[in-house]
């Protein structure tokens, strides 16, 4: 990473735990990174290496009643403490300055609502002195620019009438309407089929040109991880093991663990 530039993303020393009953679960520990304008961090590993239970701690996604943050755990993203900020705080940080892409785009979608007031319904909770007409035609231009075509049209539709990958632009075109300046996405594209995919992907990466996003990426996907990302984090069962350059991880990783990850991902 650029070490002259300010982190937009500071996560130092994160602890995670749950409590589940009469038991408590060490779920991440000692988890540290940062994270630049428009670059991309993924984090990779096997399922339950504590990736995404990293990556929602970063807008306080857990279930608060079970869950226990350790003292000496900071998260400060553009200079506000994560951690310290109370629910009014995290509800105007979440989709104004952060947008959240998840695997599949029907539980974040609506399916009772027309996808225009889905695209809308951000303009209106953050920006309600946006007229209609301002609303509604930012909610076409993005459509048409994640690759929808005849948007006016579409707008009028519910989620059902679209493809997977369509909806998966949607939900896209949903995260950026407010032009947030980071980005989590948790296995975006592993429910599209390849050449979806594909198109995904490349739909991501000019959306960070465009907007200089920064994105923390997860995903099991290693061929996906490969063409996103600047800086790859390896987890393991909580911890990171192995951080570095894409072009480090990907070519020459140093430990035995993200070794057999490469060897599984490319048949190696």
């Amino acid at each position: 990473m650029n070490n002259n530039t300010t982190p937009l993303l500071h996560v130092q020393n994160l602890n995670v735990h749950f409590r589940l009953h009469d038991d408590t679960v060490h779920a991440v520990r000692g988890v540290s990174f940062e994270l630049n304008k428009g670059e991309t961090l993924a984090l990779v590993g096997e399922s339950g290496s504590g990736k995404s239970v990293t990556a929602m701690s970063i807008t306080r996604l857990h279930p608060p009643h079970i869950t226990q943050y350790g003292k000496d755990s900071r998260i400060e993203f553009d200079g506000i403490s994560i951690l310290d900020a109370d629910e009014k705080k995290l509800r105007q940080l979440r989709g104004d300055r952060i947008g959240l892409i998840f695997q599949e785009p029907m539980t974040s979608l609506n399916p009772y609502m027309r996808i225009g007031a889905q695209l809308s319904e951000a303009i209106n909770a953050h920006y309600p002195e946006t007229s209609a007409a301002d609303n509604h035609d930012r909610c076409k231009s993005l459509l048409e620019r994640v690759g929808i075509s005849e948007a006016e049209r579409r707008l009028k539709q519910y989620p059902h009438e679209f493809s997977g990958g369509q909806r998966q632009r949607i939900a896209i075109a949903r995260a950026v309407i407010l032009e947030p300046k980071f980005i989590l996405l948790d296995e975006p594209t592993s429910a599209l089929d390849r050449s979806i995919q594909v198109k995904v992907v490349e739909l991501l990466r000019d959306l960070q040109q465009k907007y200089r996003l920064s994105y923390v990426f997860i995903s099991h996907d290693l061929s996906v991880v490969r063409a996103m990302s600047d800086d790859v984090l390896v987890m393991k069962q909580g911890e990171v093991v192995e951080r570095g350059s894409a072009e480090q991880i990907f070519n020459a990783p140093q430990t035995e663990y993200a070794q057999r990850l490469m060897r599984a991902a490319f048949d190696l």
